[in-house]
């Protein structure tokens, strides 16, 4: 899905060049917001407001859209994500049908969807609202300005005295009582000015965390409708006639068809279990074979090592009666002691040999134990 920071960037964007904006033209903007604090202020406060409204709009689709991905493809160790708000219904709904094949009837799924565009829908009814206000209360410093300048220029003009003919004294008094209309304009204008560039604000804001709803709301549509079932209701010619499926027969024949389904699953893991019975029955075969021609090397040697003992007999019986005659000498003595070293030697390579046949028997003793033990786990399954 899209991610709904692609959005969020386009947001802060647009705000970027609104506060450089502002700075540029921030001398006009302090003599526009002096005229009337307590009213531009407030209307100020409101557009700060709906920038924070409008992109935590925005900010509550990332863990919906990081839900309904973990959703759609689960991985391995991964944390188990909260539930979330938006599509709390939806969640509730699947979360016992995890690990199954989900499929919706077509009224399941225009429920699921009625109701997450309705509560998008309430979300934006906020931002909305603000966008309102702000054209409300820069109308409203329009007409409050526009009261104050009547009201300075009746005085103005009550305040002329054309009797006394000095024009230098009537023309200082109209410009004393002119400053007050004036006033009154500038509230009038700035009011206007600021409540117009905030509602200007906030309805490109109000579009773009649409836009993200609308996007978010679009691909959630498209994979539900991927996973909904769609049935005729109409059932075939009786009589010549076609009637609509009653209530309780469509009924009956979805939950036929989610059942016919299960079995299928069934049937399916059914194969794989006994694919991977076979498997490892063929691996054990092979252990097992491999274990026979290891028994086997192991006899042959074991009967070498018993034909070469039984050479040695008549040898050490010659070396026997050569040690008990009297006029044995040196050179038989040397031929002794070599043959007790190399009797010596032989014997350790005998039992080293022992000693390795032995491990390698246990070792796939061992391993034998174990699959058949692992075979015996899966039997039940």
């Amino acid at each position: 899905m899209t991610p709904p920071l692609r959005f969020l960037w386009r947001m802060l964007g647009f705000l970027a060049v609104v506060a450089a904006l502002a700075v540029v033209l921030s001398p006009e903007l302090g003599t526009a917001f002096a005229t009337n604090p307590v009213l531009n202020a407030l209307i100020i406060g409101v557009l700060l407001v709906g920038i924070a409204w409008n992109l935590r709009q925005v900010l509550t689709l990332r863990p919906e859209v990081a839900w309904l991905e973990n959703f759609r493809g689960p991985r391995q160790g991964a944390p188990a994500m909260p539930a979330p708000r938006l599509l709390g219904p939806m969640a509730s709904m699947f979360q016992s049908r995890r690990t199954e094949r989900l499929s919706l009837s077509a009224p399941a799924m225009r429920s699921v969807l009625d109701g997450i565009a309705s509560r998008l829908d309430e979300s934006r009814e906020l931002s909305r609202y603000m966008t309102g206000l702000l054209i409300f209360l820069g109308l409203l410093g329009t007409f409050w300005g526009l009261l104050l300048t009547i009201g300075s220029v009746s005085e103005v003009i009550g305040g002329m005295s054309v009797g006394s003919g000095d024009l230098n004294q009537l023309f200082n008094q109209l410009k004393t009582g002119l400053a007050q209309p004036l006033k009154g304009m500038g509230t009038a204008f700035s009011s206007s000015m600021l409540g117009l560039s905030g509602a200007l604000v906030l309805g490109f804001l109000d579009l773009t965390a649409g836009q993200a709803q609308n996007r978010f709301y679009n691909e959630l549509e498209e994979w539900l409708a991927g996973i909904t079932r769609l049935s005729s209701g109409v059932l075939g010619d009786a009589g010549g006639e076609g009637g609509s499926v009653p209530a309780y027969v469509q009924a009956l024949l979805e939950q036929t068809a989610e059942n016919l389904e299960g079995l299928q699953r069934i049937l399916a893991r059914g194969e794989e279990g006994r694919a991977q019975t076979s498997q490892a029955m063929m691996t054990l075969t092979e252990r097992l074979s491999v274990l026979t021609d290891q028994i086997r090397a192991s006899q042959t040697l074991m009967l070498r090592v018993a034909e070469q003992q039984a050479s040695l007999g008549p040898v050490l019986q010659r070396l026997a009666d050569a040690q008990a005659a009297p006029a044995a000498d040196e050179v038989v003595r040397g031929h002794l002691r070599n043959t007790e070293i190399y009797l010596a030697r032989l014997l350790e390579e005998l039992t080293n040999g022992r000693v390795q046949s032995t491990a390698e028997l246990r070792s796939e003793i061992k391993l034998v134990a174990r699959t058949i033990a692992a075979l015996a786990e899966e039997a039940p399954r």
